[in-house]
């Protein structure tokens, strides 16, 4: 069997555990090493035994525990090349971390691993398909302001995946943050808005996905019933139904769940 949680999610910090055949992976790692060590254990998880962590890009919410964590655990890191320039740059890693070159397809500890293009503004970010071992596959498409036709081939038909649905446009355009700002978030190197996540989802499910995990969502321009709602209205116009065609979580900033089995 194999498990996936979002361990954390939002600007505070992100980081996702998959978990198949005793090895262990994390997408990101955006808090500071103890509480991902901690989150780990509370999962049954040592930390010694994560396998590779998969970098998204280098912002700080997906970033800040890597370095530490990495060299205690002398965990391997993969990431695009342009990320790995950015985070030496930023001191965001240093000679101790362990880190290679993401190819757009490799193995490690018998999962197959896809990685894709998304628009962000940062170095270069990508999101990543992993194949695991008992035929199942999970995705994780966040940090994208629009879901580029790399994602959308890469993710097609995946069993479960971890899809941003960052904000509410209206919530965005009316809310306190600087114009600046709002246009960030609203620009296609952005984040992916409820409406944009809909609109994906509903694509995913006519390819056989499943399991819909609405992730990183923002704490200011969204509320988490708002996003699952417009989730759930989106597969509706094609005929879904929740519990019988598909299921759908939305992702707390701390999980507090025992995850996902696949």
């Amino acid at each position: 069997m194999s498990k996936v949680c979002q361990l954390f999610s939002g600007s505070s910090g992100n980081s996702i555990l998959i978990s198949s055949k005793g090895h262990n992976f994390l997408v990101d790692i955006g808090v500071s090493a103890k509480r991902c060590e901690t989150a780990l254990l509370q999962h049954g998880i040592d930390p010694k035994s994560i396998d590779g962590i998969f970098i998204t890009h280098e912002h700080n919410d997906h970033t800040s525990g890597l370095r530490v964590f990495a060299s205690r655990y002398n965990t391997p890191v993969f990431a695009a090349e342009a990320c790995i320039d950015a985070m030496y740059a930023k001191d965001i890693i240093n000679e101790k971390v362990h880190i290679e070159k993401m190819d757009y397809r490799m193995e490690l500890g018998g999962v197959e691993i896809k990685a894709f293009s998304q628009s962000h503004d940062s170095a270069d970010c990508v999101g990543y398909r992993l194949e695991l071992p008992n035929g199942k596959s999970v995705a994780v498409c966040t940090d994208t302001g629009y879901v580029t036709d790399n994602a959308k081939e890469i993710c097609s038909g995946v069993d479960l995946i971890f899809a941003e649905s960052n904000h509410e446009t209206s919530m965005v355009e009316t809310g306190p943050y600087p114009y600046y700002l709002k246009q960030r978030i609203l620009g296609t190197k952005g984040h992916l808005s409820n409406f944009a996540c809909g609109e994906f989802i509903k694509e995913l499910a006519q390819s056989g996905t499943t399991r819909f995990v609405l992730s990183h969502l923002s704490r200011e321009n969204n509320m988490p019933h708002i996003a699952r709602q417009n989730a759930i209205a989106a597969l509706d116009e094609i005929g879904l139904c929740e519990d019988r065609d598909f299921r759908l979580y939305v992702s707390s900033p701390e999980s507090t769940d025992k995850g996902i089995a696949l």
